[in-house]
């Protein structure tokens, strides 16, 4: 008796341990996470100036001819490297090569606080961005911030795997 009541316990364990969550549920999570209250959004917002960053990002790579490609896993990481003041991030969108929209990762203001790092990551199967795609992001904060905003991509050819960064630059 005590057997079966075991053997059940441990197969709805399993059953419910292996659900799936789709890359837009994946996104949701991490982006609500920090989302400020509207009251506080409009306060903070009307303080300081809002600063964009571009960062290229590299969802595929040429391998040896313009029609053969490397598909890339690519991770893009926000710091906050300041260890008294917040971080806060009124945009982050995802374009293609074309310079299109592929995907708007925040509807609204979030934030880091002190030496917090925010990451987003685009799966190796996510084709949409392709060899020139990049993410803007726009945020405020204290005069003195300083953040990084960095993407790494990692892929790998046979049995070799590779890894590189780019470095978010300013814009206008």
């Amino acid at each position: 008796m005590n057997y079966s009541k075991l053997l059940v316990s441990v197969f709805f364990l399993l059953i419910f341990a292996c659900k799936k969550t789709t890359q837009k549920e994946q996104r949701e999570l991490i982006s609500t996470d920090h989302q400020l209250e509207k009251s506080i959004e409009i306060k903070t917002d009307s303080i300081y100036k809002t600063r964009k960053v571009y960062v290229p990002v590299y969802s595929d790579i040429y391998q040896r001819t313009r029609n053969e490609r490397t598909l890339l896993t690519s991770t893009l990481s926000i710091h906050n490297t300041s260890e008294t003041d917040t971080l806060y991030l009124s945009r982050i969108d995802y374009y293609n090569t074309e310079g299109k929209l592929v995907r708007k990762y925040i509807e609204s203001t979030i934030f880091l606080t002190t030496f917090e790092t925010l990451e987003y990551v685009v799966d190796e199967e996510d084709k949409t961005g392709g060899s020139g795609a990049n993410f803007i992001i726009e945020w405020y904060g204290n005069e003195k911030l300083n953040p990084i905003f960095q993407a790494v991509m990692i892929g790998g050819l046979g049995n070799k795997s590779f890894s590189f960064t780019t470095e978010g630059v300013e814009v206008e």
